[in-house]
């Protein structure tokens, strides 16, 4: 492919997928400065190997696998090792702007979560996969993947059970 149908491409894909790789990417590595970095590497890894995109999946597909493992990567990088991870909104000084509080009590269940059952919870339930789509990212049979979002909506359930009121 010709540089020009490249950076078409590159541009197109930014403007549509940006953002929600910026989600999926914050929500698995925690952490603003890392997810940028994810996505600008996921981005530069797709630009690198397009034309060995086969298009048999969907490009939101090749590009969350992508994300993924250059998430993955960089939580194994010695920086991320080495790095406290313990600091919390609460620890931090006081800023000159107010900070509005949140309810964060879902999203630091679903981060608490083994690795596995949160890879399958951040890309059905935040980035909206279908499990076909899950089926083509982790390239697991369909019977895993349905086990893990089972154990994680378990799990999810009774760790949130005091959060939310079932009566309704």
């Amino acid at each position: 492919m010709n540089q020009d149908l490249r950076q078409k491409w590159l541009d197109a894909a930014i403007a549509q997928w940006e953002k929600p790789m910026l989600r999926l990417c914050f929500a698995y590595l925690g952490d603003t400065a890392l997810a940028e970095d994810a996505v600008q590497e996921t981005f530069f890894k797709a630009w690198k190997s397009y034309d060995r995109f086969s298009g048999k999946a969907a490009e939101k597909t090749w590009l969350t696998r992508i994300a993924i493992n250059t998430c993955k990567d960089l939580m194994k990088s010695a920086w991320s090792r080495n790095t406290d991870r313990s600091v919390t909104p609460e620890t931090l000084p006081e800023g000159s702007v107010p900070f509005e509080a949140r309810d964060d009590t879902v999203t630091r269940a679903v981060m608490s979560l083994p690795p596995k059952l949160k890879e399958v919870t951040l890309l059905h339930w935040y980035q909206g996969m279908t499990l076909d789509e899950m089926i083509r990212v982790m390239r697991l049979p369909r019977s895993t993947i349905n086990y893990r979002l089972k154990k994680a909506k378990a799990m999810l359930k009774e760790e949130l059970e005091d959060w939310y009121d079932d009566d309704e």
